[in-house]
């Protein structure tokens, strides 16, 4: 089950226990059980802070709670093997439990400690997710700190008819108390915020008093990271306010063109930028989404962002990186059937289709890659792309082909998503060169077809928009209002790539430095009432 190497390790990780933890496993007779009993009995051998017992009684095989000897209120449940990407997920739960401190504030901790109410979460995950190990951690740290939280987490492929019978298609995706409640990547704080009603006005007061910064990032992904490690270096005082720090990163999967990093994920890489930015003293606001922008009335003097919550940051200088989201189809049946068979992450929900057919729409590198992921998995996949032709990188093109479960369609408009009320059951497109219209029989839609940039709340603020709502920029980052700049996938900057956003970022923090240090701040700005 785990090779010398992951034996070491995990033996290293459970040297960390402070105190002893037992796992109480519910099996069958089946041969997942059988490795859920050889996983466990391994941990146990591993450390004697560790006791592994078979003798639960859950309807759910297999299964097995995480708990602490001295406390059995605080305990976790897995249901199936937390293996892939998910075994971190344990051996995090496993410290927790033993009394190993997360990395989390203190903060965080009393606001999960101070929740009210009993909660019962199940949240269903797939291995090959890179969306679902954060929502397993975070339901797993606030299950082991609060003990009227219960948290069980279900790997999908081995409950398969429970799966099906509640109408789950796409993950991660979150059930409280028997009632569908959340689905999409959440970390701690994200559930915290939909948990604590009184979350939004915490954070609102907090806020507020935060004195006005000289540079202020607006977003979180590979280019506000960028941008703040930059003007943080010149020592101006920095703050990122960010939606979800690392932004669109977070949901890409293999990244191989990040020049002398051969290949590395998402995830990954948004961790290292965290890593990063915590290096310097850089205030990180993170779940804040921008609303309104309101610019300087004088030359040096203060910007204001309006967030979501009702607070609002200033700062002398912004450097605008809200990057933007995957676009949608638009098409009649996509809203309907969104995660129930309309999906956007063929990492995360590629699993839920085993053995079925599904398509990909978008002849992109993205449109390609999914559906080489996908036909590994699925039984067939039809790629519908509208130009006339694919427009990926050869070798990713040369290798669809060669897959025998692909059909590709060039030319191709889809026109409708359908399907029976409850799921979707096949689309509707339109050949462009003949006008004929197709109907192809399915279980699954994978929407790739581009982006649009995160500008909606910049609409009345007179920074000036492209026709495709970016924002325009010059050779410097500059927008065309003094002081704001720009940076990333929402610019005009062409060519949407991580390095590139990167670059953009730097070059926007220099603009921002050197318009700071040519323009001085008003006397009114020098001491804000």
């Amino acid at each position: 089950m785990l090779d010398a190497t992951l034996k070491q390790q995990l033996s290293q990780y459970l040297a960390m226990l402070r105190e002893p933890i037992e796992l109480v496993a519910s099996l069958g007779d089946d041969a997942k059980s059988a490795e859920t009993r050889e996983l466990l009995t391994t941990i146990a051998s591993l450390s004697d802070k560790v006791t592994a017992t078979f003798d639960g009684d859950d309807a759910r095989r297999p299964s097995f709670i995480v708990r602490r000897a001295s406390d059995a209120s605080a305990w976790v449940r897995f249901a199936g093997l937390p293996l892939g990407h998910e075994f971190t997920s344990l051996v995090l739960a496993l410290l927790w439990t033993g009394g190993h401190p997360p990395k989390v504030s203190d903060e965080t901790l009393e606001q999960i400690r101070a929740l009210e109410g009993s909660h019962e979460f199940e949240m269903y995950f797939s291995l090959s997710c890179h969306n679902c190990p954060d929502v397993v951690q975070a339901l797993t740290l606030i299950a082991l700190n609060n003990p009227h939280v219960n948290a069980t987490l279900i790997e999908g492929g081995a409950f398969k008819d429970e799966v099906e019978g509640r109408g789950v298609m796409a993950v991660p995706a979150v059930f409280l108390n028997g009632e569908m409640w959340g689905s999409g990547k959440m970390g701690v704080e994200e559930i915290l915020a939909k948990l604590d009603t009184g979350a939004d006005a915490k954070a609102a007061a907090k806020l507020a008093e935060k004195k006005p910064f000289e540079v202020l990032v607006v977003g979180g992904g590979p280019a506000g990271a960028s941008a703040a490690i930059y003007t943080a270096r010149k020592g101006f005082s920095t703050g990122i306010a960010a939606e979800r720090f690392g932004g669109q990163v977070q949901d890409t999967m293999g990244i191989e063109n990040f020049i002398s990093v051969p290949y590395t994920e998402g995830p990954k890489l948004a961790a290292a930028l965290e890593t990063h930015v915590g290096e310097y003293d850089i205030d990180v606001m993170n779940l804040q989404r921008a609303e309104k922008l309101i610019p300087a009335k004088e030359l040096g003097g203060y910007h204001e962002v309006v967030f979501a919550n009702g607070a609002s940051l200033k700062a002398r200088s912004l450097v605008l990186t809200t990057g933007a989201r995957w676009r949608n189809l638009g098409v009649p049946g996509e809203a309907e059937y969104k995660n129930k068979g309309v999906a956007y992450c063929p990492h995360c929900d590629g699993p839920l289709f085993k053995g079925k057919r599904v398509a990909v729409i978008g002849g992109g590198n993205s449109g390609v890659e999914a559906a080489i992921d996908l036909a590994g998995i699925v039984g067939h996949v039809t790629l519908i792309e509208f130009d006339d032709k694919l427009r990926a990188d050869q070798v990713l093109v040369d290798k669809l082909r060669s897959m025998k479960n692909v059909d590709i369609f060039t030319s191709a408009q889809t026109t409708e998503v359908t399907g029976d009320g409850e799921k979707v059951n096949g689309l509707l497109y339109k050949d462009r060169t003949s006008g004929a219209e197709h109907k192809v029989e399915l279980e699954g839609v994978f929407v790739q077809i581009g982006l649009v940039p995160n500008t909606e709340w910049l609409k009345d603020s007179g920074v000036e928009l492209s026709n495709r709502g970016e924002i325009v920029i010059d050779d410097k980052a500059a927008t065309n209002l003094p002081g704001i700049f720009a940076a990333g996938d929402v610019t005009t900057v062409p060519y949407k790539q991580i390095i590139i956003a990167m670059g953009e970022g730097s070059k926007a923090a220099l603009s921002a430095f050197d318009y700071l240090i040519r323009n001085e701040a008003p006397a009114a700005v020098l001491e804000p009432a």
